[in-house]
């Protein structure tokens, strides 16, 4: 438990300095745009799998660049981390070339 983790059994306390209720307000909006990026991440990966499925390599084909994109950001800004980008993109362009 640090130092802002109130623990399983303690309500969270607001923050009472300045500069403390100024994080606060950081990390909330950094959380939304977080969820959001994550959220657009999931999307364009989830639609490469259905187009692949609906065997439209083609429309896969022309969103992996964008995909890719993404996951780079991702890994840049440590949304998610490097390896885990690297695989990703791996795991979809071979599922692509797979399926010709």
């Amino acid at each position: 438990m640090g130092r802002g983790d109130p623990g399983p059994f303690r309500a969270p306390t607001m923050p009472i300095t300045k500069s403390a209720k100024k994080a606060l307000r950081q990390r909330k909006k950094k959380r939304i745009k977080n969820i959001q990026k994550k959220k657009e991440l999931k999307d364009i990966l989830k639609k490469i799998e259905v187009s692949l499925a609906e065997k439209k390599t083609k429309e896969a084909r022309s969103l992996l660049p964008r995909a890719y994109k993404l996951l780079d950001k991702a890994a840049k800004s440590r949304l998610i981390k490097a390896n885990t980008a690297a695989r990703k993109k791996s795991r979809i362009t071979k599922l692509i070339n797979r399926t010709k």
